[in-house]
């Protein structure tokens, strides 16, 4: 891999995109091995996986950062039959050594390790208490491929270099990270069956912008978190850690966890679509008319304000021609009028494609069904100038390519759980 004449982006950029060790080599050649906090001692880490929000930085309004960097590796289990001690031992020692190599933080490195419902197929049953149904097409107007895998990682970190690093180690490529001995690897355990990339943060996405799907303007504002050029993940429209968190039963502490990814195309969406259009579709008719939207959104805070306008969108789309992306979404909210999952997805250029790897957390996949389906608008374009899918919200800039879903168990049973802990 060589890194002449590439700009800086451009090779981190390639460097995630590719992996492996010569990818992870020189990166640490051209930019040196960052200053990273060391981890601790396991046993002190929160017992959910998912509990991620403590170590991420917030932003002047106090809404949680993720980590830049992310990998997605999709693995499968090795052996035929239910999993072995002595595997489950492997697992726990190399995840482990990643928890002691680097801090539980954005600035470290944050994972989790989820199972499908084609793991708990070799139980003979479902994970027991939890609602983890196979993927399915969740809207009249998508044909997606589902993803089967036995069990998806995901890494997130503010470095390149430290996600690179965590999967050589967890490969068997790499004996040490961050100056501390991978006591074991998932070498003989789990072998990958695909893997995805991606980013998140100001400056990121219009640093990638040069991918299929996007105008060769280069049109993404240069402080965009996102590629469709707003904030998104306010805290007051998100779930909290807590009301997405399994309650009772043996995987009590866990979470579920959906992951789309989908396809976008932004030409219509920067060349043709005004400023104003483009607020309309992503939050709300109201919000352009009266210009509450700043840039890419930060002067909105914690909360983006669409619950304002949440029970209008019937009526908006029947006077105004749209209905909102946010808008549409915001009337999925439990008894207590709180968002039901928590977001933590990120965009990427796999394939050399513009896309967005959806990645939610619920209680039970029924939320994120739920969800959907007030983000498909379906009641929204029945009897209105609102389309399936034009005007209707985002929908028409987006193609889901996959789908898969997974349960994130409890720390203490993350490693190749059985379908009925004791």
């Amino acid at each position: 891999m060589s890194d002449r004449g590439i700009s800086r982006r451009d090779f981190a950029k390639s460097a995630v995109a590719i992996g492996g060790a010569s990818a992870l080599s020189a990166c640490l050649d051209r930019f040196g091995s960052p200053d990273v906090p060391e981890g601790t001692d396991p046993a002190e880490l929160p017992a959910r996986q998912h509990a991620w929000n403590r170590g991420l930085p917030t932003d002047d309004a106090g809404n949680e950062r993720l980590g830049r960097h992310h990998v997605l590796l999709l693995l499968d289990y090795e052996r035929d039959g239910t999993p072995t001690d002595a595997d489950r031992t492997q697992v726990t020692d190399a995840l482990r050594s990643l928890e002691r190599a680097y801090a539980w933080q954005a600035e470290g490195l944050q994972f989790t390790l989820g199972y499908s419902p084609a793991y708990f197929e070799r139980f003979g049953s479902g994970p027991a208490g939890v609602d983890l149904p196979e993927p399915a097409a969740l809207a009249p107007f998508e044909d997606p491929e589902f993803d089967t895998p036995d069990a998806l990682l995901h890494l997130a970190s503010d470095y390149e270099q430290v996600v690179l690093a965590a999967e050589e180690a967890l490969k068997g490529e790499q004996s040490t990270v961050n100056d501390t001995e991978m006591a074991a690897s998932f070498d003989g355990v789990f072998t990958q069956a695909d893997r995805r990339t991606g980013f998140v943060g100001a400056g990121l996405p219009a640093e990638n912008q040069d991918a299929d799907g996007i105008p060769d303007s280069e049109p993404v504002p240069e402080d965009a978190p996102l590629f469709m050029g707003f904030k998104s993940g306010f805290k007051e429209n998100q779930a909290s850690e807590d009301s997405v968190t399994i309650e009772s039963g043996p995987f009590a502490g866990g979470s579920t966890q959906h992951l789309s990814h989908i396809r976008l195309q932004l030409q219509q969406w920067y060349e043709q679509d005004s400023r104003d259009q483009r607020v309309s579709k992503m939050f709300c008719p109201a919000h352009a008319d009266e210009g509450k939207v700043d840039g890419v959104g930060e002067n909105l805070g914690t909360d983006s304000g669409v619950g304002e306008c949440a029970e209008d969108v019937v009526e908006n789309s029947r006077t105004e021609g749209v209905a909102g992306h946010a808008q549409k979404a915001a009337r999925a909210r439990d008894d207590s009028d709180t968002p039901v999952i928590l977001r933590r997805d990120f965009d990427s250029t796999n394939g050399g494609q513009a896309g967005v790897h959806f990645l939610s957390l619920q209680r039970s996949i029924a939320d994120f069904v739920a969800t959907k389906s007030m983000m498909n608008g379906t009641d929204v374009a029945d009897g209105s100038s609102v389309g399936q899918r034009v005007n209707n919200g985002i929908l028409q800039y987006m193609r889901v390519e996959r789908r898969g879903n997974y349960l994130l168990p409890p720390r203490d049973l993350r490693a190749l759980p059985p379908a009925e802990p004791a």
